[in-house]
């Protein structure tokens, strides 16, 4: 799974997460997001291209080191500041309330812990701060969740840990943020797959 895992996974999210039906989730995701910016899951940078002018600088986490050379095109027409910080979003290099917001988008769904992961980005991002979230996860009918649950297993080791069936707002709200607003709906491509939540907390 090494070469795989490290080589040609990156890849192919990158061009499955480039589509211009994407690209129209994470501009709403993205809406409103500004300041100090800390984004686990950076990838190969598909995000870049989107922030807003109020965005003043990102800490990119992620464990996929080719990822900052796919986004290198990315990083070199984009007027903001992105440094690279860490691999693993369930440990943020970042001090205490060092954040205005965070960015997560098709990252819940793969961190191992994502209870953990949320609980040190409420511990990085400001009080009365933003976490903004595009995530593909749980379906609300029961037929889909059924073949969720099923296809889940093969996702996880195809896909390096992604899961399909995460109810990604109930997380974020265990773990102490409150839903500022959110939406899910489907996105195009098989349902299992594209159920999409997208939406913005705040840090009390």
């Amino acid at each position: 799974m090494g070469v795989y895992r490290d080589q040609i996974l990156p890849r192919l999210i990158d061009k499955a997460c480039s589509t211009e039906g994407v690209a129209r989730w994470r501009r709403r995701c993205l809406e409103g997001l500004r300041g100090v910016v800390v984004e686990p899951g950076f990838g190969s940078g598909t995000n870049v291209a989107h922030y807003p002018d109020d965005v003043e600088r990102i800490y990119a986490v992620d464990p996929a080191v080719v990822g900052e050379k796919l986004a290198g095109d990315r990083l070199a027409a984009s007027s903001v500041p992105v440094e690279f910080v860490g691999l693993d979003g369930q440990l943020l290099p970042l001090d205490d309330a060092s954040c205005d917001a965070g960015l997560l988008t098709f990252t819940l769904c793969t961190i191992p812990d994502p209870g953990r992961a949320l609980s040190e980005l409420f511990r990085v991002i400001k009080p009365g701060g933003a976490l903004h979230f595009l995530e593909h996860g749980i379906a609300p009918e029961e037929n889909i969740q059924r073949w969720q649950h099923r296809i889940d297993p093969v996702q996880r080791r195809l896909f390096d840990g992604c899961h399909v069936s995460r109810d990604h707002t109930a997380l974020i709200e265990a773990a102490g943020f409150t839903i500022d607003w959110s939406d899910a709906a489907y996105a195009d491509g098989p349902k299992p797959w594209a159920y999409f939540h997208v939406g913005r907390a705040i840090r009390p």
